[in-house]
């Protein structure tokens, strides 16, 4: 009978290392508990370096921004953002992730400077705090096929517009971001595909299927940097 090799080592599917940047200023475990449902390797963490090396960066939080733009300023979370993008390197902005993404944000009258990856205003919007439907483009990756579906929305503030649309050239080959809209009357920005930044100001870690969903869609885009192996 053959000897069984001694040592030999599995090779198992990759999973995508997720960091979640722990600005603390909130409790990122719901979020990083749906993200490992989704397939992802997640990481809580505030250090510059793993978040910039990871398959996808996540900046999240249902907190002010006021109290949020001072940390990631602090840890260099403006620069990690800019090299990420530069390279097409995936980021997820999720509620005070997605406002701050913006040139400014407004709360009780004062305005905090965002990270201006995006023209536009973040302020209160007219729809109440809690549930919104969307309107799904059939170009978007990550909402195709949830027109009308639900999202929690905890913090009723978004843009209103996005001006880099009006803004867009005819005649070039980028690719127009996709922007999602209420599917009532009430016009706000509530997501963004743009490349690879993505924004969303509802949560979907608080969803349900519709949001499990879209972190799915977003965790299968990445590419791990490595395959990860079983052990001996």
């Amino acid at each position: 009978m053959p000897s069984r090799a001694r040592g030999y080592r599995v090779p198992v599917p990759a999973q995508p290392l997720v960091v979640v940047l722990d600005h603390g200023a909130d409790d990122h475990g719901p979020l990083a508990q749906a993200l490992t449902t989704a397939g992802a390797r997640v990481e809580v963490t505030a250090d510059k370096r793993t978040a910039l090396v990871a398959d996808g960066l996540v900046i999240a939080g249902r907190a002010r921004a006021a109290d949020v733009m001072p940390a990631l300023r602090r840890l260099g979370a403006d620069q990690v953002v800019d090299r990420r993008l530069a390279g097409g390197r995936a980021v997820l902005a999720i509620g005070v992730g997605m406002h701050v993404m913006f040139t400014d944000v407004v709360e009780d009258g004062a305005v905090t400077e965002g990270l201006g990856e995006w023209a536009g205003v973040v302020d209160s919007v007219g729809t109440p705090p809690g549930e919104v439907a969307v309107q799904a483009p059939s170009r978007s990756a990550l909402f195709d096929g949830l027109d009308g579906a639900r999202f929690h929305l905890p913090d009723a503030r978004a843009p209103r517009t996005f001006p880099l649309l009006d803004d867009w050239p005819a005649d070039t080959r980028l690719v127009v971001p996709v922007v999602i809209w209420p599917s009532g009357d009430e016009r706000f920005v509530v997501a963004v595909e743009n490349g690879p930044l993505v924004a969303l100001a509802v949560h979907p870690e608080s969803s349900g299927e519709a949001g499990a969903t879209v972190l799915a869609r977003w965790v299968s885009s990445l590419s791990p940097l490595a395959p990860s192996t079983s052990p001996e």
